[in-house]
């Protein structure tokens, strides 16, 4: 049995939360999101709690440092911390779980708002519209600018970082569990699903559930993705994704059969030895000499070479 170390602070015995902010990580340290989100306490009156969880880091002096960090903060805050790893969707259901809002905000440990009123803004909106979902967008403001990062970055700024009007027009489409409000009752209706492993899509096909089902709101309340890749970490991340890809398109065809990378991995399907094309294709990502546009390109082709197998 996965027991988990349970740690509170005071603030959270008081408390009454409207909002429940859920954060999970897994060999990072939140240290600096914690103490961004516990400026705002003052401005929230206790209308927000902080669950913070541990997915198996098994890192004792991390786990030290948390635990002080965390009773030294004015948000009601608690953490979990795991000593074997459970995975993203069942990490983000425990979290719900240990939630006493009637509003979910899943949070990634590498994001930072982009404004000091950032809770402020999501305890409202609950207040005065307690939407079903909403996804409140992020940007590339804060993150760092290094060469090595710039493939990330290109991609990212063209398919990720979409103003709200936009991301409004296809809703399922553009939700990230890095920003993203979700009522109680919609999230014990739907919740992720413990089936995929690895890394992707799981946000993205919980996405198309519950569009089917409930209306997703898109606001402009951003906060910066702080934890950009390599393009080799990115392509390993690719790999891992495919067989998640496939549950996808077998779940979601009417969804999904609109999406660039589906459409891209059906064409390249019918290239004859993709096999044997698709290695050059991250080689040509992962070369620091080309120019970065066309380095973003092949990585993206690369991608859709690998989910080619799924469609």
């Amino acid at each position: 049995m996965n027991r988990p170390l349970i740690t509170d602070n005071a603030a959270r015995r008081r408390a009454r939360p409207a909002v429940s902010v859920l954060i999970p990580f897994l060999r990072d340290d939140p240290s600096d999101l914690l103490q961004l989100l516990d400026e705002e306490a003052g401005a929230v009156d206790r209308a927000i709690e902080v669950v913070v969880l541990d997915d198996g880091t098994a890192d004792a002096d991390l786990t030290a440092r948390l635990q002080a960090r965390i009773r030294s903060m004015a948000l009601p805050t608690r953490l979990i911390s795991l000593a074997k790893n459970e995975g993203r969707s069942k990490g983000r259901n425990r979290l719900a779980g240990a939630a006493r809002g009637g509003s979910l905000l899943f949070l990634d440990s590498d994001m930072r708002p982009d404004h000091r009123r950032f809770l402020w803004t999501w305890a409202e909106l609950v207040a005065r519209e307690d939407p079903a979902v909403a996804f409140g967008g992020f940007s590339l403001l804060q993150a760092p600018t290094d060469a090595r990062f710039s493939v990330h970055r290109a991609m990212a700024t063209r398919g990720e970082c979409v103003p709200y009007g936009e991301r409004a027009k296809t809703p399922e489409k553009y939700i990230y569990t890095s920003n993203l409000l979700v009522r109680r009752d919609v999230f014990d209706a739907e919740a992720f699903d413990a089936d995929f492993t690895g890394w992707g899509w799981e946000d993205v096909e919980w996405a198309m559930r519950v569009s089917r089902r409930f209306r997703v709101v898109h606001v402009d309340n951003p906060a910066t993705h702080m934890g950009l890749d390599t393009v080799e970490v990115l392509a390993g991340k690719y790999e891992q994704s495919a067989g998640n890809f496939a549950r996808v398109v077998a779940r979601h065809p009417d969804i999904i059969g609109s999406y660039p990378s589906f459409r891209a991995a059906t064409l390249l399907k019918r290239v004859p030895g993709l096999d044997q094309i698709r290695p050059w294709m991250k080689r040509t990502a992962v070369a620091g000499w080309i120019p970065t546009g066309v380095r973003a390109f092949s990585l993206r082709l690369y991608r859709a070479a690998l989910y080619a197998g799924a469609v």
